[in-house]
């Protein structure tokens, strides 16, 4: 028994949009109220000294700079939780509409609970997160998920989030903020752009999808998660060789020492296209834990694009996956999707980037096409192009290196095990139909 149906839950968020009050503007970097660029340490900060710091990051191989550009430093680790339970025989997760400084459209559905250690610790003297004691306490209930996951490694230095999906079986308070719904619920509203946000995205990938068998619809997929080829050494002899012999250097410089970066009109921008800039926003939201504030964001220069090829081999589907390194991995590099590409991309495509951007052209064996928010948290109204496609098998005759085709199964393990699996690449595994 569905708890709320799906045009109630549309509703719900056209509603709750309609009635929250929200300005943002665009200020400089001496209008941010509590931000600075600190001389001493070479990097924007809060004068407090919490939320996070803007820093220049450089990487150099046999002294030469092969690429340099801000980098958000925030080494805490947040909360991304979710709590589920059986309503009526069938599985319910608890989903937040929540809105965050930097989405393009207000409010987005988000896990039941979003925040930093800063924001839960109540550093900045915002109230209690609310449902923050079930993941305190998670060990009292059924954790069916709990990982520590990477964020944007292209954005980010290191970062991680926890990613937890706990059982109860208690009646629980529903706050007008939040709404039962089910997985099949969320899945479909994945289609409408900028509807869920990445956090719930990046939740839902830590499912342990062979334990939800019965519910799988696809055979493919099925067959997919119970397992075939192992080619778990493969990958793991690629990226080990990566980070073993990689030559490259990241080094921490003051922000501004970065050479082909500079203020410009109140931004802080890169000399050439690049595929961000940093801007600085006075921000008033009500029903926040803080109401009003200031703070930097990373506004993205165009749409990105994400995709994921899949294809049926020997009764099971299979994913095309790419160990792809970026500049502020915790490990340095990742397993990421088929394609990874910025709207401004610098890289030589490969056979496989051709013929992916030959069938998108054409519509040809695409099954997902939605444009999807990156972190309003700490991003300006980004939003990026998530596309799965279906190719056949003899499509492509050979893999150039970095590239797999892999099973679920080994997504699946990959993702309980921290720091394999990139946020790209989960996002887009959360939106598979079932």
């Amino acid at each position: 028994m569905v708890q709320n149906d799906t045009n109630f839950l549309l509703n719900w968020i056209k509603e709750r949009n309609k009635n929250i009050h929200v300005e943002m503007k665009k200020v400089t970097l001496p209008a941010c109220g509590e931000w600075c660029y600190d001389e001493s340490v070479g990097e924007i900060r809060n004068k407090a000294g919490s939320f996070f710091q803007i820093k220049g990051l450089r990487i150099t191989e046999d002294d030469k700079t092969i690429t340099e550009q801000p980098i958000i430093l925030q080494n805490e680790i947040g909360y991304l939780g979710i709590i589920c339970k059986r309503i009526g025989g069938d599985m319910h997760y608890l989903m937040q509409a929540k809105i965050e400084p930097g989405n393009i459209n207000k409010i987005q559905i988000s896990p039941t609970i979003q925040a930093t250690k800063s924001n839960f610790t109540q550093k900045h003297g915002g109230a209690k997160p609310a449902y923050l004691d079930y993941f305190i306490n998670a060990a009292k209930y059924n954790i069916i998920a709990d990982q520590i996951q990477s964020e944007q490694s292209s954005r980010f230095l290191g970062k991680r989030n926890r990613n937890i999906i706990i059982e109860i079986d208690e009646d629980i308070e529903v706050l007008p903020s939040h709404m039962w719904m089910t997985l099949g619920q969320i899945k479909e509203l994945m289609r409408y752009d900028n509807l869920v946000n990445m956090d719930t995205r990046t939740v839902l990938s830590c499912l342990p999808i062979e334990k939800y068998q019965s519910e799988i619809t696809d055979k493919t997929l099925l067959r997919s998660i119970q397992g075939g080829e192992d080619n778990l050494p493969q990958i793991y002899q690629y990226i080990n060789n990566y980070k073993m012999f990689s030559e490259q250097k990241t080094e921490l410089v003051p922000l501004f020492s970065l050479e082909n970066w500079e203020m410009r009109g109140g931004e802080f921008v890169c000399k050439e296209p690049y595929s961000f800039k940093v801007v600085f926003c006075d921000i008033e939201i009500e029903g926040r834990e803080v109401r009003h504030w200031q703070q930097p964001l990373f506004e993205a220069t165009g749409i990105a694009t994400f995709g994921l090829m899949t294809r049926v081999h020997n009764g099971a589907k299979e994913f095309l996956v790419r160990a792809t390194p970026e500049i502020g991995c915790f490990d340095g590099i990742e397993l990421g999707p088929t394609v990874q590409r910025e709207y401004i991309y610098k890289g030589e495509l490969t056979d496989v980037d051709k013929l992916f951007d030959s069938k998108l052209k054409n519509n040809d064996g695409v099954v997902f096409d939605t444009l999807l928010s990156e972190e309003g948290g700490r991003f300006y109204h980004e939003q990026n192009r998530n596309v799965i496609m279906e190719i056949d098998e003899n499509e492509i005759d050979s893999l150039p290196p970095g590239y797999f085709w892999t099973d679920y199964k080994t997504l699946s393990l990959l993702i309980r095990v921290n720091n394999c699996l990139n946020i790209q690449l989960r996002n887009l595994l959360s939106v598979l139909e079932w």
